[in-house]
């Protein structure tokens, strides 16, 4: 009996300039996301649906003019891992969103975004091995998170319920960006982000719906800024990383996600008063120094 695993997947050593730009984009534009939420009159699964069924009405004209063919070609595993993908990206926003209300923005940012310790334990659990270098950036860089944001260790229930919320959050994203990867391998970016987010959509319906929660009596200022929401993290920003992670892989997508940690902390700070810690600059080197060792390991193997 052999011992040898499959490698883990890798960014090759001829990945387009141009991923790593559409990378910087999709991040700039998801570390929007929770401050905007944040500042959102909305239920929480309201918004999670509505920024999904607002990117599913934005993609269907091309997805369905333009890969209609693609769309109805798909195999029964290209649906079965992007339904899965779907059925994940609802119960990452499902989880993360409330967590918002209940404990800091970047607190809850910090915890969401430790997928790629997940994505990697995830790696390793499926036979692969990661390179010691993937394992000491992934650390380096969420030690940089815990610094940025000083954890909410505190002892009220509700901010330790928000946390663990935003812990949950950020393994199912783990899985959403680990399918997401498999999918991508033969599925093109629209027919894959639109039944993606078509299944999210409707998972997030039915919660919302089951919850009570007003999806409708909003006013126009509410709307503009679903709308906003839409365009910039769901449109820009997740489907980007939908884009790059065929390239990129999952580790260094994962990671890179990281820095959406200061940016939401940042963007807090200048609307919501809601001012970082002394460490965030330090911190932020250290989660660029993280990302920094994943990009390499990946790179030479």
């Amino acid at each position: 009996m052999t011992t040898a695993t499959a490698p883990a997947p890798q960014v090759a050593a001829g990945v387009p300039r141009i991923d790593v730009v559409l990378l910087a984009v999709a991040i700039a534009s998801v570390s929007l996301s929770a401050p905007l939420i944040a500042a959102t009159a909305a239920p929480a699964l309201a918004i999670a649906f509505w920024r999904n069924a607002l990117a599913v009405g934005a993609l269907t004209p091309v997805a369905w003019f333009k890969y209609r063919a693609r769309l109805r070609a798909l195999t029964r595993r290209e649906v079965g891992l992007t339904v899965g993908a779907g059925a994940l990206l609802a119960l990452h926003f499902g989880l993360w969103l409330p967590s918002l209300s209940m404990t800091s923005v970047a607190s809850s940012t910090a915890l969401c975004t430790t997928t790629p310790i997940w994505t990697t334990i995830a790696l390793r659990l499926r036979g692969h091995r990661p390179p010691a270098l993937v394992w000491a950036g992934t650390l380096a860089a969420c030690v940089g998170v815990v610094l940025l944001t000083g954890v909410d260790l505190s002892l009220s229930p509700r901010a330790l319920a928000g946390d663990a919320l935003a812990l949950g959050g950020g393994i199912a994203a783990a899985g959403y960006v680990l399918l997401g990867a498999e999918v991508r391998k033969s599925v093109d970016t629209v027919p894959y982000t639109y039944l993606c987010y078509a299944t999210a959509a409707a998972g997030l319906l039915a919660a919302t719906l089951v919850s009570g929660a007003d999806l409708t009596s909003y006013d126009g200022g509410t709307w503009l800024k679903l709308a906003v929401l839409t365009v910039a993290a769901q449109l820009l920003g997740h489907s980007l990383l939908n884009r790059v992670v065929a390239s990129l892989g999952p580790s260094v997508t994962s990671t890179a996600i990281l820095l959406e940690t200061p940016g939401a902390a940042l963007i807090a700070a200048l609307w919501l008063g809601q001012q970082p810690p002394a460490l965030a600059y330090p911190a932020l080197l250290v989660i660029l120094a993280g990302l920094a060792l994943v990009v390499r390991a990946n790179r030479a193997n």
